[in-house]
């Protein structure tokens, strides 16, 4: 297990450092902040001045050493828009993302356990079929599509929801949650039912059944415990691509998380925050991705034979 999670961490490692190397020159591409935070009227003293203050005034091989040199301490400056610590915003911000995406999961999870196992039980039922039927549906309506019509429909048409922000009751979680839950329901439905379908055929299935267990006994108690290893990677595989794919929920619901932040500070050319907020999110999906891994070669031991010494 050591050598498989050594390996694996330094194959990941590479994609994280051309993240913190695209974001320092994408960052840049989006034009001069002094251009967004001064007047017109403003001088070329005045802007000298700013740019000397906020270090664009060096070259951009001094720039990037400063950005790196800061992002091992942790220390990425302080926002343009607020003077607050970029790091602090993000912290700030990071965990309201984090909550969004766990209940997310945790009702697509429950939901397609159940009625993927119920499909699977008694396949090319009606059941099954309506399962089917939804789930391909789920699995192929865009987040932003769902998001606006759920805005139109029941926040703007019915008045029923609230259509952004976090202020308030439950409520507020509706619309968000249903709009991230809609995709990963939708695949893992498909993929409990095609696991569950292997393993209740199996004879050891087959043998309860023959000695009168129930069938929430032979689902939950023997079928799914051997159908659960594919689940639980393509679940660890959709939160890793919920906590990545936020940022358009955040944005059009107002929920103030990372995915917001990233989007307000590309518009405000605020590149402390902007590169803060990418790393961090990027060093997330990083430690994702290698639980995901480690769980997938816990569950399977011919994950880790795979992984040369």
């Amino acid at each position: 297990m050591v050598t498989f999670l050594r390996k694996r961490i330094l194959s990941s490692a590479v994609p994280l450092v051309f993240v913190v190397l695209g974001v320092f020159f994408l960052a840049r591409m989006t034009g001069d902040p002094v251009d967004l935070y001064l007047p017109l009227s403003a001088t070329a003293e005045q802007r000298a001045e700013f740019s000397a203050a906020q270090g664009f005034d060096l070259s951009v091989p001094a720039q990037l050493w400063n950005y790196l040199a800061d992002a091992a301490r942790l220390d990425f400056g302080t926002s343009l828009r607020t003077g607050q610590s970029a790091t602090e915003m993000v912290l700030d911000a990071f965990p309201v993302t984090l909550q969004l995406a766990g209940v997310t999961m945790l009702l697509a999870i429950t939901g397609a356990v159940l009625i993927g196992s119920l499909a699977a039980y008694r396949p090319n039922s009606l059941v099954d079929r309506i399962a089917g039927l939804l789930s391909m549906t789920a699995a192929s309506i865009p987040d932003f599509w769902f998001a606006v019509m759920g805005v139109l429909v029941f926040g703007v048409s019915l008045a029923w929801l609230p259509t952004s922000g976090t202020l308030g009751g439950p409520e507020v979680w509706v619309l968000p949650v249903a709009t991230l839950l809609i995709r990963p329901f939708g695949v893992l439905v498909q993929v409990v039912r095609g696991s569950m379908v292997s393993a209740l055929s199996a004879p050891y299935v087959k043998v309860a059944r023959a000695k009168g267990a129930t069938p929430q006994r032979v689902i939950f108690g023997h079928a799914l415990r051997n159908a659960v290893t594919p689940v639980l990677t393509v679940a660890g595989d959709l939160t890793v691509g919920l906590v990545n794919g936020a940022v358009i929920v955040e944005t059009i619901f107002g929920w103030p998380g990372i995915g917001k932040l990233m989007i307000d500070s590309i518009l405000q050319r605020d590149f402390a925050v902007l590169q803060a907020a990418v790393l961090m999110t990027a060093v997330t999906i990083f430690a994702l991705n290698i639980l995901v891994d480690v769980c997938h070669a816990l569950t399977d031991p011919r994950v880790r034979q795979a992984v040369p010494a």
